[in-house]
């Protein structure tokens, strides 16, 4: 008989959302009637029904992981295994549309159930058809397109603490960002950040080339663990078939990893650190190794945030992440911290597809910026300062409100200008220490620097 028209009763238990069932596959073959990451429907003689999907295979015995919980479920209920993986619904029609943890919409627009599937959670794409990255995602935010420029095929973090707004950093991220199409995955949200993000995106009129899968904090928390596949394997598509420029945006990774917690407890799992799996990091890997720049065909970046609980770099979720991805932006304090930030991927484009100058002036901006907190220090201790630390402290100031401030926006040649009119406004030319060539061209001559001096 075939396995999809089988229906199996023997419930061995429930606990939290896992359900595992005795499911012996055809007479005369050995193992289990599903494979690994499959479908099922549980039915419950009560009339409830909810899909589920394979999580783990012990020889006959196979746990299901209920999207919508287990509760009113029973050891009457049965299980018929639907012989698919989970799959996502992929064409243009998502565009403008919002879709919860299991693909389904969620903003009262039509269902699009004759709309092409494409299977998640696929393979990693083969390195060999993959290019170096060397294109320049421009986002008009200073911090990031003159400090730690983002990169197409990049994939990087926002490491930030609950407090902080990380999530309107993010969107105005997916607003400016240079980009085809944004593909949005919400991770336990709020109402109000999932309404914040729906009128964000509907307010600056980029809604129609954005596509959001969002995950309640009201929500099963099983689904929170399908986002993030869901939202790459459209932007995968989008790249591979259609060519776009994909930019994902993820927010909270620690939420996704709170929830893989979550069900290896409830699997009597040993856990590793600080409660979390000993595959945290494979987990988180799978993932942001979807980030790339196909050859022949288009890209997908990758941008998340990730909270760290006590502002500890150390938490297994943050910790794991700097091992996988190519950087971070640090946001603390409702700023960008240029020390705490790293794009590991910069110098593949700065002066290559940009200015001549934007090295040198990217490293003198952050000496400078050094020069101007060694200052402050001394000035909090009371010491003497010279006419150089007057300087350095009025640099400081400029550099915090012209630049760090993440509501500051600027195309990138605007802000190159920008940090040469600042440097004026403090230095004079021959104490930048930088080419003659480059402040020949770009020091703006007509800001003759005045010697600050003190009374």
């Amino acid at each position: 008989m075939t396995q999809n028209l089988i229906r199996h009763t023997h419930i061995i238990s429930i606990v939290g959302d896992i359900i595992k069932v005795n499911a012996p596959g055809d007479i005369g073959k050995a193992g289990p009637a599903a494979r690994l990451y499959d479908l099922a429907l549980i039915q419950d003689p009560s009339g409830l029904s909810t899909l589920a999907q394979v999580i783990k295979i012990d020889r006959e015995q196979v746990s299901l992981q209920a999207f919508s919980g287990s509760k009113g479920f029973s050891t009457r209920s049965s299980v018929h295994f639907l012989d698919k993986p989970m799959q996502v619904t992929y064409s243009k029609n998502i565009l403008g549309r919002i879709f919860n943890g299991v693909g389904k919409p969620m903003d009262g627009g039509a269902e699009l159930a004759d709309d092409p599937k494409v299977d998640i959670d696929g393979p990693t794409v083969n390195p060999m058809r993959r290019i170096l990255a060397s294109k320049l995602i421009r986002t008009n935010i200073p911090m990031i397109d003159v400090f730690n420029c983002l990169v197409e095929s990049q994939k990087i973090p926002i490491f930030s603490v609950s407090g902080e707004p990380y999530n309107p950093f993010l969107a105005r991220i997916g607003i400016q960002a240079d980009a085809d199409i944004v593909v949005f995955a919400g991770l336990g949200l709020i109402f109000d950040d999932y309404h914040f993000f729906r009128k964000a995106f509907e307010d600056a009129g980029v809604f129609a080339r954005t596509v959001m899968f969002c995950n309640l904090a009201s929500d099963p928390i099983v689904e929170r663990m399908l986002v993030p596949d869901l939202a790459l394997a459209v932007a995968e598509k989008f790249a591979v078939e259609e060519g776009k420029r994909v930019l994902v945006l993820m927010t909270d990774m620690t939420a996704y990893a709170d929830a893989m917690k979550e069900v290896g407890i409830a699997m009597e799992r040993v856990p590793s650190n600080r409660g979390y799996m000993g595959d945290l990091y494979s987990k988180l890997a799978r993932r942001y190794e979807k980030a790339a720049d196909f050859a022949g065909a288009g890209s997908v970046t990758i941008l998340t945030v990730t909270t760290m609980p006590g502002n500890d770099i150390t938490h297994p979720v943050p910790d794991n992440t700097g091992y996988i991805t190519e950087g971070q932006l640090y946001l603390h304090d409702g700023v960008i911290d240029p020390f705490g930030s790293l794009s590991r991927l910069k110098q593949h484009v700065i002066g290559h597809v940009t200015r001549e100058d934007h090295a040198h002036i990217m490293n003198a901006m952050i000496r400078f910026y050094a020069g101007a907190k060694d200052a402050e220090q001394k000035q909090a201790m009371a010491f003497e300062l010279s006419a150089y630390d007057e300087k350095l402290l009025k640099f400081g100031r400029l550099f915090r409100q012209r630049f760090m401030d993440i509501e500051v926006s600027l195309a990138l040649e605007e802000a190159l200008n920008l940090c040469w009119e600042t440097l004026a406004e403090c230095f004079a030319a021959q104490e930048l220490l930088m080419k003659q060539s480059l402040i020949d061209k770009y020091y703006p001559h007509s800001h003759q620097h005045e010697s600050l001096t003190t009374e």
